[in-house]
Order: C-alpha cells, then structure tokens, then sequence
C-alpha cells in the first residue's frame, strides 16, 4: 500500500463528507419536493463516488474509508469549539 495514496483518499474521503454535509443542510431549506428530489440525486451521486472508489486500488478504498469515519467527530469538534470561544 502507498502511504501517499492512502492520505490522498482520506482527503478526498473528508472532502466528500463535508460537501455532501453542506449540500443535506442547504437541501433541508427548500421546498419538500425539491428537497426530495435533491436527496435522491445527491444518494446516485454518492453511490457513483463509492463504486468507484470500490473498484480502485486496496490503499484508495482503505484511505477513503479512514477520511470519511474521522471527518465526522472531528467536524463536530469543531463546531463545539467555535460554539465555546464564541461563548467566552
């Protein structure tokens, strides 16, 4: 496994997270059916994302795979943190 491919994927892996994060958030303020619409489109375009990521390389899906689990408790970290210093 090449360790510059596995950190290349849980880049990608965190950049597709958080862009699919945003677009649910900003589909969650349109009207139902666009919203509805909108979700399916984005579910194809991520099952798109992770069939080929499937088909590539072992170290590609592993670091993908290792981006997208860690993004999300870091993201909330985050969040918290700039809730807290906002606070002070």
């Amino acid at each position: 496994m090449n360790t510059l491919t596995i950190l290349a994927a849980a880049a990608f892996g965190s950049t597709v997270y958080l862009t699919t994060f945003s677009t649910v958030r900003w589909l969650n303020q349109l009207a139902s059916r666009i919203e509805v619409a909108g979700m399916i489109v984005t579910g194809i375009i991520l099952c798109a994302v992770i069939g080929i990521i499937a088909f590539a390389s072992q170290s590609v899906t592993i670091g993908f795979i290792v981006g997208a689990g860690m993004t999300p408790p870091v993201h909330r970290w985050i969040l918290q943190r700039r809730r807290h210093v906002a606070s002070s």
